[in-house]
């Protein structure tokens, strides 16, 4: 026969060693430690090792205290249901983003739907859920009104819960320490005060989140106390919150209304709890040439605002990143661990990391 006319097999080896494996846990129907696996399959201990932790990881298999693996039933594939803050809110994509990447790394199948930024259509998107019968429920929704309704409807329905940023009713939370990072945010305005304008502050503005509830508005309260706490001079009636809803367009008019009420050569701080919000307050300090006078920091590390604090001479000083990237790995890991039973922690914080002119230049030269 000429090699022309000789059928080609295209087989993927590890592949095939990770399903003799398998076909050998099938066929010997009992708990096996590694070294057994290793005698029976003569497949290398590195790859028989890392070919169980995969399946250890993916529900094909338990690995014990005493060192063996055994083979459990696998029901149907997990499904867990994600509602995202808003489409169109940078972090919350970044966020959904990770999720899903984490979600097809673990085999988990992931349902994603659209809040919208609205609470009516969070309580919607719950009922969606529960009709789908998702295994469990993750919630990033802004309205903090609408969190007990849904929390309830979700609960009601016999499937866990897991919030994101704003705090829920039964639920387990995931998500930034609000208070520490607005107080470093605020130690960071402060900062730059004390250096450039020898400590003159005449005003100090905390774009605040309210229908998120007191644990989002935190941010604002940590980021008052860090200012407060390197520039114990400031007066009590100098620190002003607004509530912008995180919104860009009601942060740039509320803004503009103030500096329209005082004057020109004010020094003024302002914390955003979101980046979102801080591009509305930036909008208004440069349409109202008041650059020179302003420093504004934001949470969230979303790109459009790393370019504006990348850039020389802008008011923008840093913002700090809550790390969405880290969330997807951390969510999938926890709402399986849920879903299995285990013990888990009430209140679950991501990493965070304070982002700066500096930090990024330092890393642009790298």
């Amino acid at each position: 026969m000429s090699k022309t006319s000789t059928t080609r097999l295209y087989l993927i080896p590890v592949l095939s060693k990770a399903l003799d494996i398998l076909e050998l846990f099938q066929h010997e129907d009992r708990p096996m430690a590694l070294e057994t696996i290793y005698e029976r399959t003569r497949i290398s201990k590195t790859t028989v090792y890392r070919i169980l932790k995969t399946f250890v990881h993916r529900g094909y298999l338990a690995h014990s205290q005493d060192g063996l693996y055994r083979l459990v039933s696998r029901p149907r594939k997990v499904r867990f249901g994600f509602a995202k803050e808003s489409s169109e809110m940078p972090f919350s994509e970044a966020v959904a983003s990770s999720l899903q990447f984490a979600a097809d790394q673990a085999g988990v199948d992931l349902v994603i739907l659209d809040n919208r930024y609205e609470g009516a259509t969070a309580i919607k998107v719950a009922e969606e859920f529960i009709r789908r019968r998702v295994d469990l429920v993750i919630e990033f929704q802004i309205d903090q009104q609408v969190a007990p309704i849904i929390a309830d409807k979700i609960t009601q329905a016999g499937i866990p819960l897991i919030a994101l940023d704003i705090p829920h009713p039964h639920a387990t939370y995931f998500g930034v320490d609000n208070y520490r990072v607005g107080v470093e945010a605020g130690e960071l305005l402060a900062r730059h005060a004390i250096r450039y304008w020898e400590q003159k502050v005449d005003w100090v503005l905390g774009l605040d989140l309210e229908e998120a509830g007191s644990l989002v508005q935190s941010r604002i309260t940590g980021a008052f106390q860090g200012i407060r706490g390197l520039l114990p001079e400031i007066p009590v009636e100098s620190f002003v919150r607004m509530d912008t809803r995180g919104i860009r367009d009601y942060s740039r008019k509320a803004v503009a209304d103030f500096l329209n009420r005082h004057p020109r050569n004010k020094h003024i701080l302002i914390a955003a709890a979101t980046d979102t919000g801080a591009l509305g307050a930036l909008e208004a300090v440069r349409e109202l040439k008041r650059e020179k006078h302003v420093l504004l920091a934001g949470q969230d590390c979303i790109p459009e605002a790393l370019e504006e604090i990348a850039k020389p001479g802008s008011p923008w000083l840093g913002s700090v990143s809550h790390e969405a990237a880290s969330y997807g790995p951390r969510l999938i890991q926890l709402g399986l661990a849920i879903l299995r039973g285990q013990m888990v922690a009430p209140y679950n914080h991501v990493e965070h990391k304070l982002v700066t002119r500096e930090a990024l230049q330092m890393d642009a030269a790298l």
